[in-house]
């Protein structure tokens, strides 16, 4: 017989507190360290911060410094949400440099996000968001022993990985009434310019790669008396056919004979 009542009367315990979990109702989980990966109250804050064992999602704190903002400063709060040309190509070549290494060297990363904001726990948070747990780990992993523009790299592995529900969407729509010091994610935008150059770049070293690792296969099969087939794959010591559609067979040394 169906009852009525509020949806949450009806569920059990456990069922009600995954229902609750991250949400500002959970009174044992913080919500802010589940949503940004951070919370303003640091290891002093009631509740607790469950920090992920995987995660697609790498965390570098306080990694990016912009040039034009020094939060010792009273017009700090102003210069937080300024733009100039001289900060924005300062930007982009951050940009760009860090997407490019990190992609290249671990795998694909599927978002890059820079904070705006200037509140201590959140200032200069840089959030890469990779296409496989396994890449952000090996990142986290390597990334603890490098540095940075003469200083070390913080990296952690962040719950984050939905960045529609941390970002400020005041912020997102026109501005945002606590300025710098909001507790959810003013992005910072890289240019129209800088993007297209990343996708077109990306494109070219993705053939690129593609093509490395065929030689690397290649070789390796060559080394060990292998051969490929025309398709490119491993074959069955079978010959392959030159431009002028004549057999050809591949020796371990690499010598071509002739079958007539």
């Amino acid at each position: 017989m169906p009852r009525f009542g509020n949806e949450t009367e009806q569920l059990s315990g456990a069922e009600y507190l995954a229902s609750i979990y991250g949400t500002e109702k959970d009174k044992v989980n913080c919500s802010f360290y589940f949503k940004i990966g951070a919370c303003r109250h640091g290891d002093k804050c009631s509740r607790t911060h469950h920090k992920p064992t995987f995660s697609p999602t790498v965390l570098l704190k306080n990694f990016y410094h912009n040039p034009v903002l020094d939060v010792r400063q009273a017009d700090a709060f102003e210069k937080a949400s300024m733009r100039n040309e001289e900060e924005q190509r300062y930007f982009d070549e951050f940009y760009e440099e860090v997407y490019v290494e990190l992609e290249r060297k671990y795998g694909t990363v599927d978002e890059l996000n820079v904070c705006e904001n200037i509140g201590e726990h959140m200032i200069g948070n840089v959030y890469v968001k990779f296409a496989r747990e396994e890449d952000a780990e090996k990142a986290v992993k390597d990334l603890e022993n490098r540095w940075f523009n003469g200083e070390a790299i913080y990296p952690e592995l962040s719950p984050v990985t939905d960045f529609r529900e941390s970002r400020c969407r005041q912020y997102d729509l026109t501005s945002c009434n606590k300025g710098g010091f909001c507790n959810f994610m003013h992005l910072k935008q890289v240019s129209e310019p800088m993007l297209r150059r990343l996708q077109r770049n990306r494109r070219t070293w993705q053939r690129s790669e593609r093509f490395d690792n065929y030689a690397r296969e290649y070789n390796r099969n060559r080394d060990d008396g292998r051969d490929f087939d025309d398709r490119g794959g491993r074959g069955g010591g079978g010959g392959r056919r030159d431009r002028y559609g004549q057999d050809r067979d591949y020796d371990r040394g690499d010598r071509r004979r002739d079958r007539y």
